[in-house]
């Protein structure tokens, strides 16, 4: 029996915030049953006849806390009956802050969750206005001791930083107020102006000032250092947690492991194969309604791309997904059971040389699960936040 991780995307949202470019909705709230339904019967076929333990269980969106108590009942009742579920699985919910009431939060842990991620963003009015999130700090506080109360003990935040206009202050401030709401993890992503976002348009059209690098830079390395301070460990590029509670689902991702994706817009990676779902909720709802519908694991008839990928691509994804685990890194042992070869012999030049610039070191960890000693390649620290630069050496 294998173990994946599965990924349901909910692309509803209230209102598309400006700097976004995933495949969200607006305004289409009206599909949220047939949604539902949709996702269940593709959960279905996929599940049929396959030997796959669900190892962590993630919603995301878009703002998958529009669904109801009484829809992720539904869902999780078909995932049980279809994918035996790890015990002690991770189960993530995304939600916004205002869109959480004690209520919900308190049936959101009955039903299952065991973890909820915030996408707080910042804890500025006048930030959170710009960047055109319906929800206030109030909220986020609200949220967070709703979810206590409730019997959450794994809360994740989101926070964006390198903001048009927000000083090293304004940044430290919202981190300081964050911190202090005592969540067991963090994820700091630098804002970035995306093609096709109304904040990609507006910076092209020079009505939006552009992140300062310098700053930004400033930004993330103060970050990282209070955090250490304030008992958080660095796992990878963008993400701290207090103890054990680093993200196993995103974990799954980073060390290049299986993943199964339902829903509109969703990807997975599973058998050798990576694939995506077709975009719009309406489309994705009508191939899976259709009666004669099937599914070869672990594409459904909402995939509309895949692709097997070769060797030599997968062993330069393992490399550009698994550098960005800052103390894990890439073990050697591991990259030769999985591709038959030696780390070094496959890419020995481009190791040297990031080596010769003090962006990459072999070093050997203690694995926390097992008594043994691993040696693995990682960034070194002043190579974190030039990940991008590293990364794009191991592609061909």
């Amino acid at each position: 029996m294998t173990s994946h991780a599965l990924y349901f995307h909910i692309p509803f949202c209230v209102h598309r915030c400006a700097y976004c470019d995933f495949n969200t909705y607006a305004g289409q709230g009206a599909l949220i049953p047939a949604y539902v339904d949709t996702l269940v019967r593709e959960i279905e076929l996929i599940g049929q006849g396959t030997d796959v333990t669900a190892k962590t269980i993630f919603f995301g969106g878009g703002t998958p806390s529009l669904l109801s108590v009484a829809q992720f009942d539904v869902i999780f009742a078909a995932i049980q009956q279809n994918f035996p579920i790890a015990p002690n699985a991770e189960i993530s919910l995304e939600a916004n802050p205002g869109t959480l009431t004690p209520e919900y939060v308190q049936g959101l842990h009955d039903v299952g969750f065991n973890r909820i991620s915030l996408g707080v963003q910042s804890t500025h009015p006048d930030e959170l206005r710009m960047l055109e999130r319906i929800h206030s700090y109030g909220d986020v506080v609200l949220a967070a001791l709703s979810a206590r109360k409730a019997g959450f003990d794994n809360l994740s935040f989101d926070l964006i930083y390198a903001l048009p206009e927000q000083t090293l202050e304004r940044w430290q401030a919202t981190v300081k107020l964050i911190v202090g709401l005592r969540p067991e993890h963090l994820s700091l992503y630098a804002l970035t102006l995306e093609h096709g976002t109304p904040f990609g348009r507006w910076a092209a059209q020079g009505l939006l000032p552009l992140p300062d690098p310098d700053l930004a830079a400033e930004m993330y390395e103060w970050a990282s250092d209070f955090l250490e301070g304030e008992g958080f460990h660095q796992y990878e590029i963008s993400n701290w947690a207090r103890g054990e509670r680093e993200s196993e689902h995103n974990l799954q991702y980073w060390r290049n492991l299986p993943y199964l994706g339902f829903g509109a817009g969703a990807h997975g990676y599973a058998d050798g194969t990576r694939y995506s779902n077709v975009l719009r909720i309406q489309t994705y709802i009508d191939r899976l309604r259709k009666a004669d519908a099937t599914a070869t694991f672990p594409l459904s008839p909402a995939a509309v791309s895949k692709h097997l990928v070769p060797a030599e691509e997968a062993m330069q994804e393992h490399m550009m997904i698994g550098l960005r685990l800052t103390h894990e890194g890439v073990d050697k042992q591991t990259f030769y059971k999985r591709f038959g070869v030696e780390l070094n012999d496959v890419f020995r030049k481009e190791i040297d040389e990031l080596m010769n610039y003090d962006l990459l070191e072999w070093v050997e960890i203690e694995t926390s699960k097992v008594s043994q000693t691993l040696e693995v390649l990682r960034l070194t620290k002043k190579a974190r936040i030039l990940g991008n630069q590293v990364f794009m050496r191991f592609v061909g």
